[in-house]
């Protein structure tokens, strides 16, 4: 049911996991069009994502992760506050958008759910109470929805066949970096040079990985290759950016094996990194519309990725795809790129083409305009 608005519309965003920089962007765009925007989500997103500079007013409200209903009822109480003078609420991520439901209990106010990249699809295999419940969480939050935002073709399908009543294609742009400087000549290549020297990967191959240290990101599988290209001379390195519960472990194996792989923690220089990489791998169980897959194909750096979820329509014929959890597959796709510099020239040319065709962060802020009016007037 849609409502006649009168005056400004006012959206409320609800922010769930890995969705920060689209709601800031997005919130941005919308405030520049005269939509009034408040951001419900953890206390720290507020200057994380830069909020206050998007014009949106931000409450902070604790989403959490689990799946109590008792532990739920102080975000569920403040969200029914906040929801009070909305004309459509904007949850991002699934647990944002069953608590968004619940919040707005009878009222008739429209609810658009996007689904993004930290919402991991439950595969229909997946067994135990665990499986249960998170496939219970995506069925609930999506049938609750007036309207369902999938980043990608793989997530429209989903949602489909979970019973969501209209559901729509929607890749989120990547937000742009902010403008740097003029450099001097010369400037951006002894850049490069000393942050691979940084990492003593002068004289050998630098790769980098990014993505918060958790087994679904397949560093597993990254490190099943990188045994096996470590004997060759020179010996790529592959360094890592992020942080995750799972680091402990990958440390222990790094050493054990004496592995040429660095764990270089949480890095706010992602893009200092892709310009010292010679390639990015993304060995992911799973990724919707991977952040780091645009970054690289934006940067020309060439891709190595898992043919999952939404990676193979995100890069089209722009990466090498192997399968997931086939290290000897990885291995072998780093090593014939590592050996073949016409490839890589050409994988560079076809990413940076390939993103060209991406919406644009102007695009997106236009496509969910569009859903707001159609819901409310």
């Amino acid at each position: 049911m849609s409502i006649p608005r009168q005056g400004p519309l006012h959206a409320v965003h609800v922010l769930g996991a890995a969705s920060g920089a689209h709601v800031s962007s997005l919130a941005g765009g919308l405030v520049a069009r005269g939509v009034e925007v408040t951001v419900c989500g953890p206390a720290a997103a507020e200057s994380d994502y830069a909020f206050p500079g998007t014009g949106a007013r931000f409450v902070p409200v604790d989403i959490g992760r689990g799946t109590n209903a008792a532990a739920d009822a102080p975000a569920v109480g403040a969200l029914r506050t906040v929801f009070a003078g909305a004309a459509v609420v904007h949850a991002h991520g699934l647990r944002a958008g069953l608590l968004a439901a619940v919040a707005l209990g009878g009222r008739h106010t429209p609810l658009v759910v996007s689904w993004h990249d930290g919402d991991a699809p439950v595969e229909s295999g997946g067994g135990g109470h665990g499986g249960l419940l998170m496939r219970w969480l995506e069925r609930r939050a999506l049938r609750g929805a007036t309207v369902v935002l999938g980043v990608s073709s793989e997530l429209v399908d989903r949602a489909r066949g979970h019973g969501a009543r209209d559901v729509r294609l929607a890749p989120a742009a990547v937000p742009r970096p902010a403008p740097r400087p003029p450099r001097p000549p010369g400037d951006a290549e002894r850049r490069r040079q000393k942050t691979r020297a940084e990492f003593g990967a002068n004289d050998r191959p630098l790769l980098l990985a990014v993505g918060r240290l958790e087994q679904r990101q397949g560093y597993d599988t990254l490190l099943d290759a990188a045994a096996r290209w470590a004997g060759l001379d020179p010996s790529p390195l592959v360094a890592v950016a992020g942080e995750g519960d799972h680091r402990a472990a990958l440390e222990r194996r790094i050493d054990a094996e004496h592995l040429p792989v660095l764990l270089l923690g949480s890095r706010d220089d992602v893009p200092e990194l892709l310009t010292a990489a010679d390639l990015v791998v993304l060995p992911s169980r799973w990724e919707a519309r991977a952040l780091i897959a645009q970054e690289a194909l934006h940067a020309g750096v060439p891709l190595v990725a898992t043919a999952v979820g939404g990676t193979p329509e995100l890069v089209g014929e722009a990466a090498m795809l192997v399968p997931y959890g086939d290290g000897v597959a990885l291995a072998d796709a780093v090593t014939a790129l590592l050996r073949d510099p016409a490839r890589r020239t050409a994988l560079a040319a076809a990413g940076r083409a390939q993103a060209a065709t991406w919406p644009t962060e102007d695009d997106t802020v236009a496509q969910v305009l569009s859903v707001y009016d159609e819901l409310t007037e």
